[in-house]
């Protein structure tokens, strides 16, 4: 049998700082929501509106490559990130050289097909939703990608500067041990994915973090709520619409917000 996807919704809102740093899309067997991190280090010039938005557009072609090509076979969800990094390292070579520490980066989440199953790797903080035939819905995702700083700063109140500069020193010290592990050009950020298997989907949602705001700021209750409302493309849109009215109305800049909705389907 040959497992794939139909799309049910899908909702991508540019948000307020930067262009569209954000990139979803499935293929085969495959889904994956891509979040690119806002550049805070002297950007590389790669040939995109920003560096972040090289590496979401480029990350989404190689998993698309990835799901489709010859190493469409018995590989696993984070055989399959690995094989879409070395990708984007052999892509970069003659761009870049071997720059790793000012090359960008992204939160990503992988979902593949497997059997009457789903396999979910996770970098970060994108989100994946799956409702299973019981109706039970599972929230999937690594880490908050600046917990670490956060939780160093505590409840100081510290000046813009110190913030940033910690959240600086936070990006150069990814891929490290005992550091955040992202989707950058390291084939071995593979091996330290989260790895979820869920049984008998029914329904996934895969959403970039200024999507998740939609929970953050109490517009939606929960995860199965938000799966609720998403799941029919006029609801993914009213959501995301409520969304960037609510931030407009607290003065939040909006991150840029991405929404995939599929089901699994059997091809033959």
């Amino acid at each position: 049998m040959t497992h794939s996807w139909e799309i049910v919704a899908r909702v991508q809102t540019e948000g307020d700082a930067h262009p569209q740093e954000d990139s979803c899309g499935f293929a085969g067997p495959d889904a994956w929501v891509i979040d690119g991190a806002t550049s805070l280090l002297e950007p590389l010039g790669l040939p995109a509106a920003s560096d972040p938005q090289w590496l979401a557009q480029a990350l989404s072609t190689a998993l698309a490559r990835v799901a489709t090509g010859k190493m469409s076979g018995p590989l696993r969800a984070k055989e399959r990130l690995a094989a879409a990094l070395r990708r984007i390292d052999a892509v970069a070579q003659p761009i870049v050289g071997t720059e790793r520490i000012r090359f960008p980066s992204a939160a990503v989440s992988v979902v593949h097909l497997d059997g009457d199953a789903v396999e979910v790797a996770s970098l970060a903080d994108c989100r994946v939703l799956v409702r299973d035939d019981a109706g039970v819905t599972t929230e999937v995702f690594a880490e908050l990608a600046d917990r670490k700083v956060l939780a160093a700063l505590g409840d100081r109140e510290v000046s813009d500067e110190v913030r940033w500069e910690a959240l600086r020193k936070d990006r150069e010290q990814r891929n490290t041990d005992g550091n955040l592990w992202v989707a950058r050009r390291e084939p071995e950020a593979a091996d330290r994915a989260d790895l979820t298997r869920i049984e008998r989907p029914r329904l996934v949602a895969l959403a970039s973090d200024g999507a998740w705001r939609a929970v953050d700021l109490g517009l939606v209750a929960s995860a199965a709520e938000f799966l609720d409302r998403v799941s029919d493309p006029v609801g993914a849109l009213e959501l995301m619409t409520e969304l960037r009215r609510e931030q407009a109305r607290i003065s939040e800049v909006a991150d840029d917000a991405t929404v995939l909705v599929l089901r699994p389907v059997i091809l033959d």
